[in-house]
């Protein structure tokens, strides 16, 4: 499979980008399941506006300290700017956007705000918030990954399975389609490169790898399932830190398995080695949830 996809959706001279876009439907389908767990627990659905904000600002700030310290710290000590900024200053002035947003720092950030939350708003305990919360989390985890698939980020070693994708945008040959295909415009030589038989050739440079994006996407859909099931169907929600648990070792799991078969990101791993930044950031989050299946077996008082 070759993917090469347009950038986004196209209104006059205004691009919606993909990326963008699924984090749109991440967080709106978070606040219609966080609505529907709301009016189920007699909540007030004036705090789920303040949960959601909250939850938004969380996120992109805590995924954007997350890549600066956990992956790319190297870089931005030195252009400390850039770190909350959508510009580049050197060799020149460019706008670049927020490129790089890391999911171990979302997870981070969100577990303080809810901490905060939990005291300053609805006035119930922390875990009784997490245990709600990491149920939309989940179905947000599946609509990011799949704007990573459509950036063409994060994504898999070089493989010969059937499942391999020929990622064209992530080969590294953006000056030479320019030249070579002597289209100006990055998108229309990419398309040109393609579909254009006299350019098999350079086509056939760009190896097929794992869609790592696509295998976890397709994971998280189970993991935001089984804890849907549980809080609806079961009655593990009434021990706090249960279903947070589960979370846990669920998502995490799944990333770091997940990540066997990804290209190295960079970070912390140069400095320990033996397992990737991905895994190492990974095995905390797994060991809390092991953690909180053994303590949340007894009820918690909410006195």
């Amino acid at each position: 499979m070759i993917w090469n996809p347009s950038e986004g959706i196209n209104i006059g001279s205004f691009t919606i980008r993909y990326y963008s876009l699924m984090f749109v439907i991440a967080f709106g389908l978070g606040w219609y399941i966080m609505k529907r767990i709301f009016e189920k627990e007699n909540e007030p659905i004036e705090k789920l506006d303040t949960l959601f904000i909250w939850t938004v600002v969380a996120t992109l700030l805590g995924a954007r300290l997350g890549h600066v310290f956990f992956y790319d710290w190297e870089y931005y000590r030195n252009n400390v700017l850039e770190i909350l900024l959508p510009f580049k200053f050197s060799p020149k002035f460019e706008f670049t956007g927020f490129q790089g947003l890391a999911s171990h720092g979302a997870a981070v950030a969100i577990i303080i705000s809810m901490y905060f939350y939990s005291r300053k708003v609805i006035k119930r305990p922390m875990l009784w918030v997490l245990d709600r919360v990491v149920i939309p989390v989940a179905s947000g985890a599946v609509f990011v990954r799949i704007g990573n698939f459509f950036n063409s980020e994060i994504v898999g070693k070089i493989t010969d399975s059937p499942f391999g994708v020929r990622f064209v945008r992530d080969y590294d040959f953006s000056p030479e389609v320019v030249n070579i295909t002597k289209i100006s415009n990055v998108n229309d030589a990419y398309h040109a490169l393609v579909t254009d038989p006299k350019y098999a050739a350079l086509l056939e440079k760009v190896p097929a790898k794992h869609p790592a994006q696509l295998y976890e996407a397709f994971a998280y859909v189970f993991v935001f399932l089984i804890l849907f099931f549980l809080y609806w169907r079961t009655k593990t929600a009434e021990k706090h830190g249960l279903l947070f648990g589960y979370f846990l070792i669920l998502l995490w799991s799944v990333r770091f398995f997940v990540e066997y078969v990804k290209e190295s990101q960079g970070g912390i791993e140069e400095t320990f080695g033996l397992l990737s930044t991905g895994q190492w950031l990974s095995i905390p989050f797994i060991l809390i949830g092991i953690y909180y299946l053994f303590v949340a077996e007894k009820p918690v008082d909410e006195a």
